[in-house]
């Protein structure tokens, strides 16, 4: 994982500001030589244009000389013998043909027809330029100007300036530049590395922990000391190996109490069983051992049937939605169990409704949610309590309110009730996910189960459906959440 988040930063972030410095670096070089070398033509051309100015007051004043051009003439000459910027500049005079006539330097001969004469010549503005390397080697710029008036023999103007110091001057600042870029580059590197190693570390963590827990070390854990984002990954993590440990204990507990919650009607059947073999059919005894065997066979039947109906939920509720009047539908559930009610020595309090209730059902998953809740209510209701049914309604929700005067739930049982394989301190016979089927069908009708409970007092379930009209038809099918 490591190689792999550090491979991608390389390629993708690390190479991206490579580029981005590269070409900020040819950008800011180009510029640089550019404006330096403006500069050089702006001062070639200022100095042109001091020689111009002069040689145009010397064309127009008043001489004893018969010929302005040859006045020019001596003018520039007697100029490349004063010239007075040597050390920067070298003034030349051409003519036709490109010719040296005279030069500041005092070369003349061994001088070619220039390059930048002949661009001159080509010109609309009689201006030619070239850059070059002089026959010592030293790269110098020639600017041309074809003289405007007439000076005798003398066709144009070319001043010549060495580059040396300024191309000095830019590789100065090229070395600069690239000294920036290097350590914007290198830091670029060492804060990239120790952000790609602050989220590296902790996936590896992550990813180590993980696999403990993919293994079956539910206790394993990831040390809080990171935050952000990492930091809430890593508590959530945590989190979830500690509803995993959870869940994995629930699940044991669940099939130790189911794998005892079979033995004891098993062991009933079958010693009985032993015992009717031994009696004759008119014995007082049998016809008891035969009701006990048959209770006891039904009570599995009906521990099976709800570990099955459990097993089918995992892959989503499966409704046969149609119109109902849930007043009819309580009223049916409380007529089925009011029989064991009153054999169990209890009361039950219910007072039907005169106005329907409509909702949009499944009939037998709704009447499995009231036999269920009520089944407990009587487990848990003490000889000679009372187990009350209410119907409410908001408008938009109709309520079932379903009371005994049990034992309770303690508080740190009551949040986990409705979750499956879950037996609190306080439960009796059963397997655990009464409750649990009970929730997954009400959330699958788009309703909700609300459980209160006060220990020595009484737990109240509370069952929320939206009435037909409110919210309309729900799915026929909802997968588990």
């Amino acid at each position: 994982m490591s190689h792999g988040i550090t491979r991608k930063w390389i390629t993708t972030n690390l190479l991206l500001l490579v580029l981005l410095l590269a070409g900020a670096e040819i950008l800011f070089v180009s510029s640089q030589t550019q404006s330096y070398y403006n500069a050089v033509r702006q001062a070639i051309h200022n100095r042109y244009s001091s020689i111009a100015g002069q040689l145009q007051v010397t064309g127009n004043s008043e001489t004893e000389a018969t010929d302005t051009s040859q006045a020019r003439a001596l003018f520039l000459r007697s100029m490349v013998e004063q010239f007075d910027a040597k050390d920067r500049f070298e003034l030349m005079l051409l003519r036709s043909g490109g010719q040296v006539l005279a030069s500041s330097s005092g070369r003349i001969a061994g001088i070619s027809v220039p390059e930048d004469y002949r661009l001159a010549l080509e010109s609309d503005n009689g201006r030619g330029e070239s850059v070059y390397y002089s026959t010592a080697g030293e790269k110098v710029m020639a600017v041309t100007y074809l003289v405007p008036y007439a000076a005798g023999d003398i066709q144009a103007i070319r001043l010549v300036t060495s580059l040396t110091l300024v191309d000095a001057q830019l590789t100065r600042l090229f070395q600069v530049s690239v000294g920036v870029c290097a350590a914007i580059l290198l830091f670029s590197v060492i804060s990239g590395l120790f952000f790609v190693r602050g989220i590296v570390v902790p996936l590896g963590e992550v990813e180590a922990s993980t696999r403990r827990i993919a293994r079956g070390e539910l206790d394993a854990r990831i040390e809080q000391e990171y935050e952000g984002e990492i930091g809430r990954l890593c508590e959530s993590i945590n989190h979830m190996a500690e509803e995993l440990g959870r869940s994995e204990q629930m699940k044991n507990e669940f099939i130790s109490s189911v794998s005892h919650e079979l033995r004891t009607p098993l062991t009933s059947i079958k010693g009985w069983m032993e015992t009717l073999s031994r009696l004759p059919p008119d014995d007082p005894h049998y016809q008891k051992g035969m009701e006990i065997i048959t209770s006891e066979t039904q009570r599995l039947y009906d521990m099976v049937e709800e570990l099955l109906d459990f097993s089918r939920m995992q892959n989503g509720v499966k409704l046969q939605c149609e119109r109902l009047d849930l007043v009819a539908e309580v009223s049916d559930a409380a007529l089925m169990i009011e029989a064991r009610i009153a054999g169990q020595g209890l009361h039950l309090s219910y007072e039907e409704p005169e106005l329907p209730l409509p909702v949009w059902a499944d009939r037998n998953r709704l009447r499995q949610v009231f036999v269920n809740v009520l089944d407990n209510a009587v487990k848990y209701s003490p000889p000679d309590g009372t187990i009350f049914i209410d119907l409410l309604q908001d408008g938009e929700s109709a309520f079932v309110e379903i009371r005994d005067q049990g034992r309770g739930i303690t508080p740190e049982d009551l949040e986990n009730v409705k979750q499956k394989f879950f037996k609190g301190k306080n439960s009796v016979r059963g397997s655990g996910i009464g409750l649990a089927v009970v929730d997954e069908i009400v959330r699958a009708l788009d309703g909700e189960v609300n459980i209160a409970s006060t220990v020595g007092v009484g737990t109240t379930v509370t069952i929320r459906l939206p009435m037909l009209g409110a919210a309309g038809p729900v799915p026929q099918s909802r997968p588990p959440g």
